[in-house]
């Protein structure tokens, strides 16, 4: 969480600044909502569409949904009074509403009433902020699906977009950015409105391409209905959000709904997963194929592979080769051997994009696109001893990240925790991954939310032990809290040829504690400790500030 969310911004920030009237009819008719006893006669011209009653603007349709917790028709006065000229929502949202007005309430605007209001947002956003018009100029879309690497992958991909001239937006867990101006996430996807409002910005300010990131829960939820992507990427799928998917089928078949003709034009699809390779022989769209780990299967199964790996400082140098000949040297300046993944996932995208191969050689040559900084992503933030922030979160991650830094006669000293009122049957498997790959595991506190911080804990610690137990691990165990001491303790224990890696939290600066938000920067506690012991840490990036 943030200090601001796009939420708590003004409207203004995520809204195009020309507006032109919709007629409401006509629009909710385009989406498959024709005229009929539930959409009043006469609706208004409208001029945008949200579902957060606290950013309406004049001129909105608020889309009253139901919540976890309340329903959005208990919210509609407020909108009504910042301006909202219709009401779109569903049969219960309708009865609150006449609940309301009967008792005296707010007078309200025409109501149009649907039985899944949260499925018609989407496009109707797109039909009422023009974000996507058929008639092109918008930005070329990336989206960028799977479990680990997709923010990564999306700043490789604006990085190499704009060394090949373009100006670019980009949507995703960390900042929302349309051209230079930069906001805070909140999500990792924005709500449906919000998606086409900032497309529409973009195509406003006239920006060559956009990459976003489109998680599990985005597909879930309708976030990106209405979007059609013209190049789709994916990189994996390993255990995460079960708490929401049930299985990993289901959490699978949630990600392959990107990749049909209804929501992008191609796509490209890493394959060094069974999960992956499944996709990519399911997607409707035509697909470029990629591998690059090697023994995953035949290299010439896939349409562009990775080769020719070699270090290059903390990074790799590595050859990407396709079918018919091609090849691209390229560097990648990021730690871990997973980010040689996200770079040649972008390279390849941005070649679906139609950029030929020779340009693209030459943007990569001429400004090392992928040494490019990613806040809270293997993010270095002192030498020696190295010292990492990464939001590895899930033990594919965490194993990824892990087992890519350790570097000769050095220790790795982990630090990680696991978030409360998620997925709990990953916490033992987390905390045997890390005894497994590190030889100072500190067990600490991630996001606790409203659980019992110490029987989180008590969870991964259980893993760890149980894994030095059982496979005779040299490694030691350590649990500290709160989190701050643990990256204190890292540190007092950590000599100058170590690598000390904070894992779990990334860019996030706010750790919520039973429903209270407490300041916490892993990269700023670790850079205070490098300093408190005597080592040197490097600048903070630009987005920390």
């Amino acid at each position: 969480m943030h200090p601001t969310t796009p939420q708590g911004s003004p409207p203004a920030l995520m809204r195009p600044h020309a507006t032109r009237p919709v007629g409401l009819s006509a629009a909710l008719a385009a989406v498959g909502v024709p005229a009929g006893p539930s959409v009043p006669p006469d609706l208004p011209p409208v001029t945008g569409i949200t579902l957060d009653s606290r950013a309406v603007l004049p001129g909105d349709v608020y889309a009253a949904l139901p919540g976890a917790a309340r329903h959005g028709a208990d919210f509609a006065g407020q909108a009504v009074r910042s301006g909202a000229v219709a009401v779109l929502t569903d049969t219960e949202g309708a009865r609150i509403l006449a609940d309301r007005a009967s008792a005296g309430g707010d007078t309200l605007p025409p109501v149009v009433v649907v039985p899944d209001p949260r499925r018609v947002v989407g496009p109707l956003a797109r039909v009422v902020f023009d974000s996507r018009p058929d008639d092109g100029g918008a930005p070329t879309l990336f989206g960028i699906t799977g479990t680990n690497g997709k923010t990564t992958s999306t700043y490789f991909l604006n990085a190499l977009l704009e060394a090949l001239g373009r100006s670019t937006g980009l949507i995703g867990t960390i900042e929302i950015r349309a051209g230079h101006d930069a906001i805070p996430s909140a999500l990792t996807t924005p709500e449906s409105p919000q998606v086409h409002s900032l497309l529409a910005l973009m195509r406003e300010r006239g920006l060559g391409a956009a990459s976003m990131e489109v998680s599990s829960h985005a597909l879930e939820f309708g976030r990106v209905d209405g979007v059609l992507f013209d190049v789709a990427g994916f990189t994996n799928l390993t255990q995460d959000h079960l708490d929401l998917h049930g299985t990993m089928e289901d959490y699978f078949a949630v990600k392959a709904t990107l990749f049909t003709s209804a929501r992008c034009r191609r796509a490209v699809v890493l394959v060094d997963d069974a999960w992956g390779r499944r996709l990519a022989d399911a997607a409707d769209v035509p697909v470029l194929t990629l591998r690059t780990v090697p023994g995953t299967g035949p290299a010439e199964d896939a349409d562009w592979t990775v080769t020719d790996v070699g270090p290059s400082g903390l990074g790799h140098t590595f050859v990407l080769r396709g079918r018919a000949g091609e090849r691209l040297a390229v560097r990648c300046g990021l730690p871990g051997t997973f980010n040689i993944s996200n770079a040649a996932l972008a390279a390849v995208m941005v070649l679906a994009s139609g950029v030929p191969v020779a340009d693209l050689q030459r943007a990569l040559d001429a400004s090392d696109p992928f040494t490019t900084e990613v806040p809270g992503r293997m993010q270095l933030i002192g030498e020696e001893p190295a010292a990492i922030v990464d939001f590895a979160h899930n033990p594919d991650a965490l194993e990824r990240t892990l087992a890519s830094v350790r570097r000769p006669g050095g220790r790795v000293i982990a630090v990680f925790g696991a978030t409360g009122q998620r997925d709990e049957s990953k916490r033992p498997v987390m905390g045997a991954v890390g005894a497994r790959l590190s030889d100072i595991l500190i067990v600490t506190d991630d996001d606790p939310h409203d659980e019992d911080d110490a029987v989180i804990r008590r969870a991964v610690r259980a893993g760890a032990d149980a894994a030095v137990r059982d496979e005779r691990l040299t490694c030691e165990v350590l649990e500290v809290f709160p989190r701050a001491d643990a990256i204190d303790r890292a540190v007092a224990l950590a000599r100058p040829s170590d690598t000390i890696v904070i894992a779990g939290r990334g860019h996030e600066v706010w750790q919520e504690v039973k429903g209270v938000n407490l300041a916490l920067d892993d990269r700023e506690e670790l850079r205070s400790a490098l300093t408190r012991h005597g080592f040197s840490g490097l600048s903070p990036a630009g987005i920390e500030s």
